[in-house]
């Protein structure tokens, strides 16, 4: 470890990992520091599930094309046009690439989950979930010579004049306390794991916050990077933040602890009253607005209420929902008040319309004369027994980031780019998500701008 590399990579998910495959594939010698232990390697990549990339034509394991265009027109309505719009056209169009490229590293796709995620055509499925992807993109890095460390964890950088020297360590590797590099690429994740820095922004309500996935994130590089002159880019309150289960582990819950119920029922806060329209668009465009909703309501609580005759509607969760004979019995269990919950309830069932019933599309069935109004999907909660989970809002990662270019190259707050440094994944996906998210797009940035990263970083160490 007292030689110098070419490459360091920060960080050990799908963006570290394919900036180290890819630079090492362009020649160069590749150090990973992987911070958490090698059980829990991976950050929040352990979690998914799927990869959203554009494509012109159906494949084995896709149903039909997802274009360049239909592809941009998602991310700029679910962004409301905060994005950058180079950045984001130049990763779709990188995306075609990466669905045959991943391929190339060992990871396998698997036919779509159906159900309510209605991502058959748009979005490809690892075969044995994030885990296993990431199981396959070690084993081609450690078959490629790429040099992997565990329990890795990173104090300081020397940075001088936007230029990378070396890497400071809390434990010595191999008698090294520092690592030196030609190029260094950061793919360590945000900081949502980082409590007290989310209650900077966000104030006491992030005590109730859970986040789903690795406890890890807690923002030490991204924060090191900003305070040596790389320029921040992103809303530090804008986050991929989904409604969880209360009952879920403050840590690393993962996807078993979200709920694809809400389109199937009501949503209420802890005065038992409606605050947004549960069925505006189709699920996996809208399932991650839901956290910041739930965040926005008194003590960060709400409760997903529907009727026993679509409790096999949806993908189940760890937890079973909590069931009543009465719309009152119910409340009482979920201690809101009976007859504000039984009024709600009431009101709403009043105001659904007839219509044609159907989860796949924007369907008919919707309410008239009330506020909030529920566009889609609106039927009566009348079946007993009815049923309940309560809801926290769960965060993914957070948007505050490092300001790139199309190389992932990082850029100073001089406006100039760092002669050496580059950013991929989670600590970068602020360039392309202003706020909002769809689902499998955190792993196409990562991904795409790691390959890029590390095919960079490849070649500025070279040179």
């Amino acid at each position: 470890m007292t030689k110098k590399f070419d490459v360091l990579v920060i960080g050990g998910g799908n963006a570290a990992l394919c900036a180290a495959i890819s630079a090492r594939r362009a020649g160069a010698s590749v150090l990973v520091l992987e911070g958490a232990p090698k059980f829990y390697r991976g950050g929040n990549t352990r979690h998914t599930r799927n990869m959203r990339c554009a494509h012109d034509a159906a494949t084995e394991i896709l149903t039909g094309p997802y274009t360049e265009e239909e592809f941009w027109d998602d991310l700029l309505r679910l962004t409301g046009g905060q994005t950058d719009e180079e950045l984001a056209k130049f990763m779709i169009r990188e995306s075609k690439d990466i669905l045959n490229w991943i391929v190339e590293q060992g990871v396998r796709w698997q036919p779509s989950l159906g159900g309510t995620l209605s991502l058959g055509r748009t979005n490809s499925f690892f075969l044995g979930g994030g885990r296993a992807m990431l199981n396959a993109l070690y084993l081609t890095a450690e078959k490629l010579g790429v040099e992997i460390v565990y329990d890795a964890e990173v104090i300081d950088l020397q940075i001088e004049d936007g230029m990378f020297l070396s890497a400071k360590l809390k434990q010595p590797i191999d008698s090294a306390v520092e690592i030196r590099a030609s190029a260094l690429v950061a793919a360590a994740g945000g900081f949502e794991a980082n409590i007290e820095w989310l209650k900077e922004y966000w104030g006491e309500a992030a005590d109730n916050f859970l986040i789903r996935g690795t406890p890890y994130n807690r923002g030490s590089i991204l924060k090191m990077l900003l305070d040596k002159g790389v320029q921040d880019i992103g809303d530090p309150t804008q986050c991929h933040a989904v409604a969880i289960d209360a009952r879920a582990p403050k840590f690393d819950g993962g996807i078993i602890t979200r709920h694809d119920s809400v389109v199937f029922g009501i949503v209420v806060n802890k005065h038992a009253q409606r605050f947004y329209d549960e069925g505006e668009d189709i699920w996996p465009k809208r399932y991650a607005i839901w956290g910041r909703l739930v965040a926005a309501q008194p003590d960060q609580i709400a409760y997903i209420i529907f009727d026993a005759s679509v409790r096999n509607s949806f993908m189940p969760t760890l937890f079973p929902p909590i069931e009543g004979t009465t719309i009152a019995e119910l409340a009482g269990k979920l201690e809101l008040d009976p007859a504000a919950l039984e009024k709600t309830i009431t009101e709403f069932n009043a105001a659904v319309q007839p219509g044609t019933f159907d989860h796949t599309i924007l369907d008919d069935c919707r309410t008239e004369g009330i506020t909030p109004p529920k566009t889609h999907w609106a039927r009566r909660i009348e079946t007993p027994p009815y049923l309940a989970y309560p809801v926290r809002p769960g965060i993914t990662f957070t948007y505050l980031g490092t300001r790139v270019n199309k190389q992932s190259r990082m850029v100073m707050k001089d406006g100039k780019p760092s002669a050496n440094m580059f950013a991929a994944g989670e600590i970068m996906a602020g360039n392309v998500l202003g706020k909002g998210y769809a689902a499998g797009i955190g792993m196409t940035i990562g991904s795409v701008f790691g390959r890029v990263a590390g095919r960079e970083a490849a070649k500025n160490a070279r040179n």
